[in-house]
C-alpha cells in the first residue's frame, strides 16, 4: 500500500490553484480537472478538501478578495493631504498600486458570477465595505462610495478600452470626484 504523503499546505495551494485558473480561463471554463493540474495535487484532493466546485470557487473568491483588500489598503497608508489621496486614487486606477490585469480579471470574474450566486455577494459586499472604509478615513461615506464606485468603473473602462487613457484625464476625474471633502 502506497504511503500518503504529508500535505499541510495542500488546501491553500488547491485554493490558489483556483484563483489563477479562474484568472487564465474564467469562471465558465474553470473545472477540478484544471484547478488539480495547476496545484499539482489528485483530483480526489479537491472532492476531500471541498463540497462542489462552487465551494471551492467561493473560497478562491474570498482569498483573491482579502489579498486585495490588504493591497488596497496599504496603498492608502500615511495619506495626509487631499492631493495625496487624488494621487493615490489616480495610481490605483492607472495601475501603479500593486493590482494588475490578472487581479482585476479575477475581480471581473467575481462580480459577474455574484450577479447570479448570492453567496459570491456576500463576498463582493465585504469587499466594497472594507474597500469604503479605508476611503472613508478620508471622506464622508457618501463620498467614499462614490470614490469606490470611480475607481472599479475608470479600471474596467481603462481595462477594456482599446485606446489608452492618460493618466491626465484619469486624475481630473478623480480630482473633480474627490471635491473640497477631504482632509
Amino acid at each position: 500500500m502506497p504511503t500518503r504523503r504529508h500535505d499541510p499546505d495542500r488546501k491553500a495551494r488547491i485554493i490558489d490553484a483556483a484563483i489563477e485558473v479562474i484568472a487564465e480561463h474564467g469562471v465558465a471554463g474553470t473545472t477540478h480537472r484544471l484547478i488539480a493540474v495547476a496545484a499539482d495535487v489528485p483530483l480526489g484532493s479537491l472532492t476531500y478538501h471541498f463540497s462542489s466546485l462552487e465551494d471551492l470557487r467561493a473560497q478562491a473568491f474570498r482569498r483573491h478578495a482579502q489579498r486585495m483588500s490588504v493591497i488596497y489598503e496599504a496603498h492608502f497608508r500615511g495619506i495626509e493631504t487631499r492631493e495625496e489621496l487624488v494621487e493615490a486614487v489616480t495610481d490605483l486606477i492607472d495601475g501603479d498600486a500593486g493590482a494588475g490585469a490578472h487581479d482585476w480579471a479575477i475581480a471581473y470574474e467575481l462580480y459577474l458570477a455574484a450577479l447570479r450566486d448570492p453567496a459570491l455577494r456576500e463576498i463582493t459586499e465585504a469587499w466594497m465595505r472594507t474597500s469604503r472604509s479605508v476611503l472613508e478615513r478620508f471622506v464622508d461615506p457618501t463620498t467614499a462610495r462614490g470614490i469606490d464606485a470611480l475607481i472599479e468603473g475608470l479600471v474596467m473602462h481603462k481595462t477594456l478600452s482599446t485606446g489608452p487613457v492618460s493618466r491626465q484625464d484619469i486624475r481630473a476625474i478623480v480630482d473633480r470626484t474627490i471635491g473640497t471633502s477631504t482632509p
